[in-house]
């Protein structure tokens, strides 16, 4: 079809015109919802007090009469909580046994708990967010852990230099790590890196920068509250194992990472 020069196209507001027309053509002129509405009432017959208001009324009511309602509210901070109830460990025998017997640490309870492993001042320490998912008695105990041997081996440690730790006590799926870092979680693990007292430390895995980020404030409405305030050691951050395992160009671009930062750390 041919169209002339002077001709254009259509505005909004004549679309929106003709898709009205049509509708009144077909004879549909009313504004139809799907609120409940009384149509076996008798004529003259008031309106059912429990029965719902139309949309319309429901909107001007709700303005008339509770305002604040529609106000936007700022969600709650978690409180935060003191996990060592003023007793902290006072050495890794004793934080092992806290991590894996006391009640408050998790919802959970004991029950399939993971313990770290290692010695007191390490060469290197590794902290991963949590166990593997075939974890029981030994922490990284199936594929990853695997992989975590070889690359030490290539690093030149023994196992005996190194101590491996997981910031959750055991394997917790889409773990929301920043509001289990605020609950006080972090200070937790900072007490853990102080007694482990480590010369180095690897992060393996993203959700570990809540724990680990400059930004710990106390928050909280109790006066039971610890504040993380250890001074972490050296510490190279990078993509968890299970990432590595299944992106062989991130094994290359860690052992980048680690060349470049032993390099500016010894």
């Amino acid at each position: 079809m041919n169209v002339s020069a002077n001709s254009k196209d259509p505005s909004i507001r004549d679309e929106l015109s003709s898709a009205f027309d049509w509708w009144r053509e077909a004879g549909v002129d009313y504004t139809f919802t799907d609120d409940a509405t009384a149509w076996l009432r008798e004529p003259g017959e008031p309106r059912d007090k429990e029965a719902p208001q139309p949309a319309d009324e429901r909107l001007s009511s709700s303005k008339r009469e509770a305002p604040e309602v529609a106000e936007r509210r700022e969600p709650a901070e978690p409180a935060r909580i003191d996990f060592f109830a003023g007793n902290p460990p006072q050495s890794l025998e004793e934080f092992r046994e806290f991590w894996l017997s006391s009640p408050g640490l998790d919802t959970i309870g004991p029950r399939g708990r993971v313990a770290p492993r290692g010695c007191s001042q390490p060469e290197i320490m590794v902290l991963v967010v949590d166990p593997e998912p075939s974890d029981s008695d030994i922490l990284l105990s199936g594929p990853q852990g695997r992989l975590l041997d070889r690359i030490l081996a290539a690093m030149g440690f023994s196992d005996e230099q190194t101590y491996l730790a997981s910031a959750l006590p055991r394997h917790t799926p889409m773990a929301d790590t920043h509001s289990l870092a605020e609950s006080g979680l972090d200070a937790v693990l900072h007490h853990h890196i102080a007694l482990v007292a480590p010369k180095r430390l690897i992060a393996f895995g993203a959700g570990l920068a809540p724990f680990l980020g400059p930004d710990l404030e106390t928050r909280g409405t109790d006066s039971q509250q610890v504040k993380p305030s250890v001074r972490l050691p050296d510490a190279l951050t990078c993509e968890g194992l299970d990432s590595l395992m299944n992106m062989p160009r991130l094994k290359a671009r860690f052992w980048r990472r680690w060349i470049e930062w032993t390099a500016t750390h010894d």
